[in-house]
């Protein structure tokens, strides 16, 4: 009989044995299976990368610079974040390039045709890169971007190409409010001041100065007067019509030129306005191209805009060879138009009401010595280097990244 027990008790644990191997050998086979669906997913990946090959492409952006500390990305600094940390984000989200190609721009050939500082603002901004071209690739990037940065274009270009090296010219905004140009002997209430007719057409007419090539070292740092590099060549600059906004009138200055230095755009208003003010006389403008040393006031950077890039060379050699289109943007200026009623006029406008950064700026104005001598501007420089020069480029140094 115990015998008999014992032949039971062992056949039962065979068969149990039994079912559990072939329950391990099923949850094998199970973790096998997902496995070979991962690989065979990854395997799809691969094989839609390779169908889709990288491209070189430019990319028409608008965004508003209110919160990030410039365009350029500063790869493996999480401390300020730039419009550039958000576009490869969504580069990388859409899956238009690989990982490692966001954290080495290089390997995308990527390449901003300008810098823009902190805060400063774009509608017309242009970077070439190589991309694979996904299907419904701007929704898909959009998607993954703040509506204050929007990819409103994309182009493709020859394999050379380089945003920055094949930019002939570069137009830049200025919005201010027009009661910067009262004279300093008026009593003026921001919100009813009212830029007249001949007010405006001083402005236009010192801006005109601007015009043709000069020698700009007084309107930017680090640059003698020596320096062939400091010779710009400016093609336009003008004050359009005044508008009202939130009860506070405001006008546009525009220029056209080659390209800027660090704080140039900035440093031409402020003359400007310095001598409408009756601060300055109009004799200055002549006398900062010399080798003098110029007390040049520079204007805030809130304003400050990036309207659109040239490529007129590149045009006429690519834009109709039936390959590539011209690298202009007719068909895109509507949603340009919209994005800066939308998202940069009233950053600029809510921010000058709630900063006063225009009307705090007219303030130092009288402290600034316009017939100074080199020594004189060095002692000045020294006690106001620490409040003016840390905010940086205006968002118009192209020559260096």
């Amino acid at each position: 009989m115990a015998e008999d027990l014992r032949t039971a008790v062992t056949s039962q644990t065979k068969r149990l044995n039994s079912s559990g191997e072939v329950v391990e050998r099923l949850e094998e086979n199970g973790h096998q299976n997902k496995r070979l669906k991962r690989d065979a997913d990854e395997e799809d990946a691969e094989d839609q990368n390779k169908k889709s090959p990288k491209r070189k492409i430019v990319l028409l952006m608008a965004y508003s610079g209110k919160g990030y500390h410039g365009m350029q990305r500063n790869v493996g600094s999480s401390q300020f974040k730039t419009i550039e940390d958000d576009l490869v984000s969504a580069l990388v989200q859409s899956g238009c390039i690989p990982e490692n190609h966001g954290e080495d721009m290089k390997k995308m050939s990527f390449q901003r045709c300008a810098r823009t500082d902190k805060g400063v603002s774009a509608a017309g901004q242009i970077v070439s890169l190589k991309v694979r071209l996904i299907d419904d690739i701007l929704e898909k990037i959009n998607n993954h971007l703040p509506s204050h940065i929007r990819i409103l274009g994309l182009k493709r270009v020859t394999g050379g190409f380089n945003s920055k090296n094949k930019c002939d010219a570069r137009t830049y905004s200025y919005m201010l409010p027009t009661f910067a140009f009262a004279h300093k002997d008026h009593d003026v209430q921001e919100e009813v001041y009212r830029l007249d007719r001949e007010t405006l057409e001083k402005v236009n007419k010192l801006l005109a100065c601007y015009k043709g090539t000069h020698n700009f070292h007084n309107f930017t740092s680090q640059k003698g007067p020596r320096d062939p590099s400091a010779k710009r060549y400016i093609m336009e600059m003008y004050c359009g019509e005044p508008f009202v906004r939130e009860n506070i009138e405001f006008a546009v200055i525009k220029v056209k030129g080659q390209s800027f230095m660090m704080h140039q755009i900035r440093k031409m208003i402020g003359l400007v306005i310095a001598i409408v003010k009756g601060y300055a006389a109009e004799s200055i403008i002549e006398r900062s191209w010399g080798e003098e040393k110029v007390d040049v006031p520079k204007a805030p950077g809130l304003g400050l805009v990036l309207e659109r890039v040239h490529f007129e060379k590149y045009n006429r050699r690519f834009g109709n060879d039936g390959l590539h289109e011209p690298l202009e943007w007719t068909e895109e200026e509507e949603k340009i138009a919209v994005f800066k009623e939308q998202y940069i006029y009233p950053t600029i406008i809510n921010t000058e009401r709630e900063e006063k950064s225009m009307a705090n700026w007219l303030n130092t104005l009288s402290i600034h010595d316009f017939n100074s001598s080199a020594v004189g501007m060095q002692a000045n420089n020294k006690s106001s280097k620490n409040s003016s020069d840390l905010e940086g480029s205006d968002g118009c140094d192209d020559d260096s990244d």
